[in-house]
């Protein structure tokens, strides 16, 4: 299957706007493993014949890292560039498969004039089924017993709980909740900017703590919808050594695989 994928200024040559754009990314990007998810991604918005551009090699980085790590000038100067550009297309719908780019877009480019309605994957997933143009079967999937890590920046600190649940839910897959869900989630490991940085001495790892905590779940797999989740929790499931019986799967993958898209 031969993926669609037009830019905006592709668009913009034939005087055409796209009703959403999708946020691809660093991680998303260069990440081998997060590009699966993007491919996922856009086969479900293929398949739905969703009007959807990205802005290719004009993306840069949101500046979350920057932010987080305390460079507040680098953010503002890599914010200020990224606003220039949606500007520049009209943009005024973002879809993103990043948690740490939904936040920073959504919460943190309005103070420095980027205004945009933004939305996470498992939002905007939901929304297609809400309007009737996807549609999810168990499939693959049907009885398995899957539990879902959430992403700190889609939980806690905007409260989207539900979305990626009622997605796994419609898969006719057992849900199975962990000690630490939802407000009282556990961070992987990785937000903060802690992904690019040494771990600190300490007695363990979070992402072993929290990958211990899935396990207790006897799931068949751990969902995530955060490629640095994602990443995290597939190195405690590997310092484990249970790579061939637990798998960790982005949402987007989940819904791909169930329905053969």
């Amino acid at each position: 299957m031969t993926l669609k994928v037009p830019t905006l200024a592709q668009l913009a040559v034939e005087g055409k706007k796209p009703s959403v754009v999708f946020w691809v990314g660093c991680a998303g990007s260069f990440d081998d493993r997060a590009k699966k998810i993007t491919k996922a991604f856009v086969k479900i918005l293929n398949k739905t014949q969703t009007d959807f551009a990205v802005l290719g090699t004009e993306e840069t980085c949101t500046g979350d890292p920057a932010k987080r790590a305390g460079n507040e000038f680098l953010f503002q100067m890599q914010a200020q560039q990224n606003i220039a550009t949606l500007d520049q297309y009209g943009v005024d719908k973002i879809v993103t498969t990043c948690p740490h780019c939904f936040n920073t877009l959504k919460n943190e480019y309005p103070e420095l004039g980027g205004n945009y309605k933004v939305l996470h994957h498992t939002q905007f997933l939901k929304d297609l089924i809400k309007e009737g143009t996807l549609s999810i079967e168990g499939g693959n999937f049907k009885g398995k017993r899957i539990t879902f890590h959430d992403p700190c920046y889609l939980g806690r600190a905007n409260q989207v709980y539900e979305a990626p649940r009622d997605l796994i839910k419609k898969l006719d897959a057992e849900l199975v909740e962990m000690k630490s869900c939802k407000a009282k989630g556990l961070c992987c490991g990785a937000g903060g900017a802690q992904m690019f940085k040494d771990a600190e001495q300490g007695d363990k790892e979070i992402n072993i703590e929290r990958t211990e905590e899935a396990l207790d779940t006897q799931p068949d797999i751990i969902a995530a919808a955060c490629p640095f989740c994602n990443t995290m929790m597939t190195d405690g499931i590997k310092n484990k050594e249970k790579e061939d019986s637990v798998k960790v799967m982005d949402i987007a993958e989940l819904i791909v695989n169930a329905n053969d898209l």
